[in-house]
C-alpha cells in the first residue's frame, strides 16, 4: 500500500499567497507590472547592445547574457504565479514541477557565474586598462560566458534529479507559489539528509567560489583606484563598477539568506517574500541599475530617441 501510494503523485498544488485572499487583486496587479517592466527592460538592453555599435564591447556582451538570463528566470516563475492567482485550483503537474526546478535552478546558477565573470572583466579594465583588448578576445568571452551555462546547467540537472527522485506520499500542497528546494523537502517522505548535505555542499561551493573571485577581484580594482591621483579619476573608475557591485550585494545577499542557513530556521511566510525579491525584484532591477548608472547606456538610449523623434518629425 505504501509503495502504491508512491507513485500515485502526479501533480502539486502551488497555495502562493492564497493565505492572504483580501490581497490577491492587489498582489496580481503588482506583479504583473513588475513582470512587464522585467521584460521591457530586459530585452531592450539586448536590444540597444545588440544595435549600437559602442556598446560591442566585452562588457556589455556580459551584460546582454545577464539581461538574457535574467528574462528567462523570471519567466519561469512569474506567468505562472499570475495564472494561479485567478485558478481555483491552482496545480502543477509533476513532470511541470521538474521543469520549473530545473529551469529556475540553472538561471538562477547561471547569474551567479556570470557576475562572478563580470568582475574579473571589470578588473581587467581598471587594473590592466592598456591589455584589456588583448587580453579580453571575443573568444576568451564566448569561452567564459559557455563556461558559467554549462556549469548552471549541471548544477541544476545534479539537484533536480536527487530531489524528483524522493518520494512524495504524504502530501501533494506546496506552500509556496513556485516548486523550490526546501518546500518539496518537507512534503517528502524520504530520508532527506543526503539531499540536504549535496545542495549545502554544492551552494556553499558555488556562492563561495563567486565570492571569492569578486572579492579578489575588488581588491585589486580599490588598490588601483586609489592609486588614481585625481579625484575625478578615481570616481570615474568607481562608477564604472558600481552597478555591477550593486547588482552583487542584492543578488548574493538574498541567495546566501535563503539557502545557506540552517533548516530549523525556516520560516515559510518569511521565505515567500524573500523568494519573491530574488525571483520577481532582482530581474528588473538589473536593467535599470545599469541603465540610470551608465553614462553610455543612457547616450546610446538618448541617441536613439533623439533619431526617432527626428524620423517622425521628418
Amino acid at each position: 500500500m505504501r509503495g502504491r501510494r508512491k507513485t500515485q503523485m502526479t501533480e502539486f498544488v502551488l497555495l502562493g499567497f492564497r493565505d492572504h485572499p483580501e490581497l490577491q487583486c492587489l498582489l496580481f496587479v503588482i506583479f504583473l507590472l513588475v513582470y512587464m517592466i522585467t521584460v521591457v527592460g530586459n530585452l531592450g538592453m539586448i536590444l540597444l547592445i545588440s544595435i549600437d555599435s559602442r556598446l560591442h564591447t566585452p562588457m556589455y556582451f556580459f551584460l546582454s547574457n545577464l539581461s538574457f538570463v535574467d528574462f528567462c528566470y523570471s519567466s519561469v516563475i512569474a506567468p505562472n504565479m499570475l495564472v494561479d492567482f485567478w485558478v481555483e485550483n491552482p496545480v502543477i503537474s509533476f513532470s511541470g514541477c521538474a521543469t520549473q526546478f530545473f529551469f529556475f535552478g540553472s538561471f538562477a546558477g547561471i547569474e551567479g557565474f556570470l557576475l562572478a565573470v563580470m568582475a574579473y572583466d571589470r578588473y581587467v579594465a581598471i587594473c590592466k586598462p592598456l591589455l584589456y583588448t588583448v587580453l579580453m578576445t571575443p573568444r576568451l568571452n564566448v569561452l567564459l560566458v559557455s563556461i558559467t551555462y554549462t556549469a548552471g546547467f549541471i548544477n541544476a540537472a545534479i539537484h533536480t534529479g536527487l530531489t524528483f527522485q524522493l518520494s512524495f506520499c504524504n502530501s501533494n500542497i506546496i506552500n509556496h507559489f513556485f516548486c523550490d528546494t526546501p518546500p518539496l523537502l518537507k512534503l517528502s517522505c524520504s530520508d532527506t539528509r543526503i539531499n540536504e548535505v549535496v545542495i549545502f555542499a554544492f551552494a556553499s561551493f558555488n556562492e563561495l567560489s563567486c565570492l571569492l573571485t569578486l572579492l579578489i577581484s575588488y581588491l585589486y580594482i580599490l588598490t588601483a583606484i586609489l592609486r588614481i591621483q585625481s579625484a575625478e579619476g578615481r570616481h570615474k573608475a568607481f562608477s564604472t563598477c558600481a552597478s555591477h557591485l550593486m547588482a552583487v550585494t542584492i543578488f548574493f545577499g538574498t541567495i546566501l539568506f535563503m539557502y545557506l542557513r540552517p533548516s530549523s530556521s525556516y520560516s515559510m511566510d518569511q521565505d515567500k517574500v524573500v523568494s519573491v525579491f530574488y525571483t520577481v525584484i532582482i530581474p528588473m532591477l538589473n536593467p535599470l541599475i545599469y541603465s540610470l548608472r551608465n553614462k553610455e547606456v543612457k547616450a546610446s538610449v538618448g541617441k536613439i530617441f533623439k533619431t526617432n523623434t527626428f524620423n517622425l518629425c521628418c
